[in-house]
């Protein structure tokens, strides 16, 4: 497996991080999940349940390792740090502030571990005027303008069924911003801090759009674009017998 020989520690809940180094140990990284021993990843309390935690979790989580450290109890931020030493990549996914004030940010982890890739992913980034704002996957598809853009021209804007922002925007990104930095270290020696927004990463997404708009200035329209209506060949179609079509053409 290609990542073998590679160590992570993840600090991640829920979706965005925990996807992201599911992809890690999928191709061999040890990954040693940590959890804070009262809460823990609130993914496990999700239904359906398989042996007591989710199914979701036991998917996210697959070929990982488990650890319970306090990391606000001096002991065992000593321990946190022990492993740091023999670890290849941190992924965390606090606000941003948070792990500063445990004291367990890039910079004091760097001076611990010189190779250190450590990553970071929140839902506006480490700066600017929104880094300290709450969110969810649907906030940062609507701040992008992609959330105004799903569902038919005369209706409320349409949630879609999958985190854009959560896996699109976070952890992919998060991914190959790691792997990029396991390139560059096997050059320079060194580690490096990955900063992931997801709002970043949705507008990312906005190919089709983005250029145009900031070309001409005219902002797009639901139900006029053509992933949405403006095209035959990329639309559902409702059948006789209460069924949906897409159709399948091309556009040559």
């Amino acid at each position: 497996m290609p990542l073998k020989s590679i160590r992570v520690l993840d600090l991640t809940r829920l979706l965005p991080g925990p996807y992201c180094t599911m992809l890690l140990a999928d191709f061999g990284a040890e990954v040693i999940k940590v959890e804070d021993p009262m809460m823990g990843d609130y993914a496990r309390a999700y239904e359906p349940k398989i042996d007591e935690k989710s199914a979701f979790f036991h998917s996210l989580n697959r070929n990982k390792k488990s650890i319970c450290l306090n990391l606000k109890s001096p002991e065992e931020k000593q321990y946190f740090l022990r492993l740091v030493e023999e670890t290849d990549i941190v992924v965390e996914s606090f606000r941003p502030g948070v792990m500063e004030k445990l004291g367990l940010d890039y910079q004091t982890l760097r001076d611990i571990n010189p190779g250190l890739i450590y990553c970071s992913i929140t839902g506006y980034g480490q700066t600017g005027p929104y880094r300290d704002k709450p969110g969810h996957d649907i906030n940062y598809i609507s701040y992008a303008g992609l959330l105004n853009l799903m569902g038919e021209r005369d209706g409320k804007p349409v949630v879609p069924a999958a985190q854009i922002a959560d896996i699109g925007g976070g952890a992919l990104p998060a991914a190959i911003g790691i792997l990029l930095a396991l390139i560059e270290r096997g050059k320079s020696g060194r580690g490096q801090f990955v900063d992931i927004s997801m709002l970043d990463g949705v507008l990312s997404w906005l190919q089709i759009l983005l250029p145009g708009y900031l070309t001409n200035h005219i902002e797009p329209e639901r139900g006029k674009q053509t992933l949405s209506g403006a095209l035959a060949c990329y639309e559902v179609y409702q059948t006789k017998d209460d069924r949906w079509l897409c159709q399948s053409g091309s556009y040559l």
